[in-house]
Order: structure tokens, then C-alpha cells, then sequence
């Protein structure tokens, strides 16, 4: 592997330890080297308020939102070099911000997916975002973004325009509700049922723990309030026939016989190991509405 000129998890001055060697403009969330086949790109909790949410699926998934305060996200500038890095030879490199101008470095990193989503502008009207999927460089992940659903054709549409309003609309509904979230389970949940291990990404279900008609727009869009599950234990879920306890033990509805949940295979004794603290609150809804039938 070609050698990091940075070291991860050490802080930078940004603007002296990066730039000025460099290249790059550093007030820029993407920032192309123009003198070296670098781009650096930086995440932090200030881009909330323009409708970015940023933030690691998995160890080693990193889910970044392009650039673009007001109006649709396009494919020009800083997301265009994204987009395109890899068959123009350019390095991506990963910074967190931190206070009085320091970064601190994360990974180099490259781009495997791109969709595109909703989210509001710095003015909180609603408009099309970019969203990358960037894996740590280096690392093999058993994952293939076109057994999913059809890739966008990002190149036929370089500016990320539609022809018409509600074709634009239709296709922003249904890349939300079945493209870039179910992904980001998908990475959160590392490919496989969070209940059986069971791995075939294509029939794999992303379910709301909430679900999508109660939850508002932060929660609809957070992956802490998504489990990846197998279609059986997906369809007794969604029907509040099974929930979990905030340890992952599953807890079945006695509305259903024994011998019944054991014809499906389901024997009583499943868990989730993988849970963590910010699923909790989600899975405390759930179960209300689980003991409330």
C-alpha cells in the first residue's frame, strides 16, 4: 500500500500543516489538491444545520454528504472530483474538525457507492443531497451496491437535473425509502441478519423500529432506528409480534402458539449482539407497542 503522508487519529493545523504543504482551499469541506493527486474532505458537527449527517456505518464505513448549502447537491466542483477520484488517480483523505483550526486525520478512504437523497438546504427547504459511501482503503467488505437496486446513472445525469418536478419527487421518495437508508443498515448491521447471521443481501429487510408512517423526518433517516432482518423475523417484527429487549434478547407476543413460532423456526432463545445505547430509545417504543396489543 502506497505510504499515508498522514498519521490517523493525530491532529493537524489545517491551514498550516495541510494546505500550505499541499494545496487545496481550506475553508472547503472537499478540498482537490491541484499540485497533488490528493483531495481532502472534512466532517463535523457544524454541517447538521446545512443537512449534513455525516458519521461511521461500521468500523471501517464512513457515510459523507456532498457539498451544497442551498438548492439541489450537483455534481460539479468538489462532489464531481469525489465521484470521479478513482479513475483520476486521486487519494481521498478523511479529517474530523476540531477547535482553533485543528483536524484530526481519520483514514484515507475511497468512494464505493453514491445515492442521492432528501434533506433541507441551509435554508431548511427541501432539496436533492448527495450522499457517499466510503470504505477504509484497503479493506474488503462483502458487499456489491448493484445486487441491491439499480445504480443511478450519474454520469448520463453529471448536474444530478430531472426533466420533470415529479419524476424528480418520485425518485427522491423512493431512493429514500429504499436506497441510500436501507444501505446505511445495511453497513451498520455488517451484511448479515442481526438476528440469524443469515448474509444474502437481497432479500435482506431494512425495518423502522419505529416505523416510517410514526417517526418524524430525523428519525425516518436515522440508522438507529433500523435492524437488518431476515423476511420472517422482518414480518413479525413490523406486526409487533416479536420485539427485543435493549440487552437484544427477543421477546415473543403470546397472541402467537409456540408450536406456531417453532414451524417458522423461531424457537424463543434468538438475540441481537450487536445492539448499541442509541437503539435503545427506538426499541423502548417498540416494545410499548408490542405489550400495548
Amino acid at each position: 500500500m502506497t505510504q499515508l503522508p498522514f498519521i490517523p487519529d493525530h491532529f493537524y493545523h489545517r491551514r498550516n500543516d495541510i494546505h500550505a504543504k499541499y494545496g487545496g482551499n481550506w475553508q472547503s469541506g472537499i478540498s482537490p489538491s491541484a499540485s497533488r493527486p490528493f483531495i481532502f474532505i472534512f466532517t463535523g458537527s457544524s454541517g447538521h444545520q446545512h443537512g449534513y449527517r455525516d458519521g461511521w456505518d461500521n468500523p471501517n464505513v464512513f457515510s459523507y454528504t456532498g457539498e451544497g448549502q442551498l438548492g439541489d447537491m450537483t455534481f460539479t466542483k468538489g462532489n464531481l472530483a469525489l465521484r470521479d477520484h478513482k479513475e483520476n488517480g486521486k487519494r481521498v483523505f478523511l479529517f474530523e474538525q476540531h477547535k482553533k483550526g485543528y483536524v484530526k486525520f481519520l483514514s484515507e478512504v475511497e468512494v464505493i457507492d453514491i445515492d442521492l437523497f432528501e434533506t433541507p438546504d441551509r435554508n431548511f427547504l427541501p432539496r436533492v443531497g448527495i450522499k457517499f459511501t466510503f470504505k477504509r482503503q484497503g479493506i474488503f467488505l462483502p458487499y456489491r451496491p448493484e445486487l441491491l437496486n439499480p445504480p443511478i446513472d450519474l454520469v448520463a445525469d453529471p448536474l444530478g437535473l430531472f426533466p420533470l418536478e415529479t419524476q424528480k419527487e418520485r425518485f427522491v421518495n423512493t431512493r429514500v425509502g429504499q436506497g441510500a437508508y436501507r444501505k446505511r443498515i445495511i453497513h451498520r448491521w455488517e451484511y448479515k441478519c442481526a438476528v440469524t447471521g443469515f448474509d444474502h443481501l437481497q432479500v435482506l429487510v431494512a425495518s423502522h423500529i419505529i416505523p416510517w408512517a410514526e417517526s418524524d423526518d430525523n428519525q425516518r433517516i436515522d440508522v438507529n432506528n433500523g435492524i437488518l432482518l431476515s423476511p420472517t423475523y422482518d414480518a413479525l417484527f413490523d406486526r409487533n409480534l416479536i420485539t427485543f429487549e435493549n440487552s437484544g434478547k427477543i421477546i415473543l407476543s403470546d397472541a402467537v402458539e409456540m408450536e406456531a413460532f417453532n414451524k417458522i423456526g423461531v424457537s424463543g432463545h434468538e438475540s441481537i449482539k450487536n445492539l448499541s445505547e442509541y437503539n435503545h430509545t427506538y426499541l423502548d417504543s417498540h416494545r410499548n407497542r408490542f405489550l400495548s396489543i
